[in-house]
């Protein structure tokens, strides 16, 4: 699983699979965020699927989906400001690449 840290509470990664969930608990991470729409590509795992293993494992849960080659929503800036608001940290993101992540919390934390 390669990861890129972008602050201290904050990883983006590349599509993750239930069965990554106990590596990312076991690290320390407390949220995971879905930024990757459902059905993308054949094989993708849910976000469904993720969120059941995430609360299985005690970790916060949320899918944000972003289209890919879109930029993010107003609302999908909005709920990543509230989750990183609000959830526990440190917050493991994800979508097909970690693109996609990295952009909706840029846009979130800017200014």
């Amino acid at each position: 699983m390669s990861v890129r840290r972008l602050t201290t509470d904050f990883v983006v990664s590349p599509q993750i699979s239930v069965q990554d969930i106990t590596a990312i608990r076991d690290a320390g991470f407390k949220t995971i965020i879905c930024n990757r729409p459902d059905g993308e590509e054949p094989g993708q795992p849910s976000a469904q699927s993720i969120g059941e293993a995430a609360a299985a494992a005690g970790l916060s849960f949320i899918a944000i989906p972003v289209g890919a080659g879109q930029a993010p929503s107003s609302d999908a800036i909005i709920e990543t400001q509230e989750a990183i608001n609000t959830l526990p940290g440190p917050i493991f993101a994800y979508c097909r690449s970690g693109n996609r992540s990295a952009q909706l919390w840029g846009a979130a934390t800017q200014g």
